[in-house]
């Protein structure tokens, strides 16, 4: 018995001794920011499909809180935000590269005209800074959960299509050399998407602020727009259905993947 009980004594050490098993590395982890007004906020109707989690796919909550995502994603406007691109953007995006994970950050601000994207810049319609939260929002992720800024997708412009469209694609231009600085990569990939066609019955200069998104890609490298088609609208005749955010999602991720191979 006292043999026994030293080998048990000596077994145990040994075991306390023991290296732990090696734990499985984290797939690495590709950030993408969300930016713009409604459109990129979401306004549809939230199905089954919104608020499903998929494997792999996160996203920052309002309350700077890392997690699952899942529809609505953004909190610009929470009595009336609903279905936008955003979730549908990191499905097929994880669904094209199986060996990483998906961080979505959210930082639309529905009504924000492309002016109150600027330093310290105020947006009276949520009461907040877009271009300064944005920022925060991001570094915020980087400094937290590591992983690296792969792109940023935008949909704005709804709110410049009346008195901006002149103006709309040096400021387009400026905007994304802006993030590219602040960000330190200027090859950051950007992906801007043109307003529905429904839209130009109320408001005509949205196919001159179109002209100006599908001119990005002539003026800066590593950038691409995405139409916006087919889609159809809301009752208000301004936001999409849940159906064509979805779509537009996917139109993102394709844009996205390309500017991501080309670098």
């Amino acid at each position: 018995m006292r043999n026994l009980g030293i080998f048990l004594l000596l077994l145990l050490a040994g075991c306390a001794g023991a290296p732990a098993p090696e734990q499985a590395a984290e797939p690495p982890l590709h950030l993408y920011l969300l930016a713009g007004q409604s459109n990129m906020a979401g306004r549809g109707t939230v199905e089954e499909i919104d608020s499903t989690p998929v494997p792999r796919v996160f996203a920052l909550n309002s309350a700077m809180e890392w997690g699952p995502a899942k529809e609505p994603l953004h909190f610009d406007k929470p009595d009336i935000v609903g279905v936008g691109p955003g979730f549908a953007f990191g499905r097929a995006m994880a669904e094209a590269e199986p060996n990483v994970r998906i961080g979505l950050i959210p930082a639309a601000a529905g009504g924000s005209s492309i002016r109150a994207w600027q330093h310290r810049a105020m947006h009276e319609g949520t009461q907040s800074p877009p271009w300064d939260d944005a920022l925060s929002r991001t570094f915020r992720v980087l400094a937290l959960e590591g992983g690296e800024l792969h792109g940023i997708i935008w949909h704005q412009g709804e709110s410049d299509s009346k008195d901006y469209t002149a103006e709309y694609e040096d400021a387009l231009v400026d905007l994304v050399q802006r993030f590219r600085k602040e960000f330190r990569q200027p090859d950051l990939p950007f992906v801007a998407a043109q307003l529905a066609e429904f839209y130009y019955e109320k408001s005509p200069g949205a196919a001159e602020i179109n002209a100006a998104i599908a001119h990005l890609p002539e003026r800066l490298p590593h950038t691409a727009y995405v139409t916006a088609e087919g889609f159809t609208a809301r009752p208000d005749g301004v936001h999409l259905d849940s159906a064509s955010a979805r779509e537009l999602g996917k139109r993102y991720a394709e844009a996205m993947l390309k500017l991501e191979g080309a670098k």
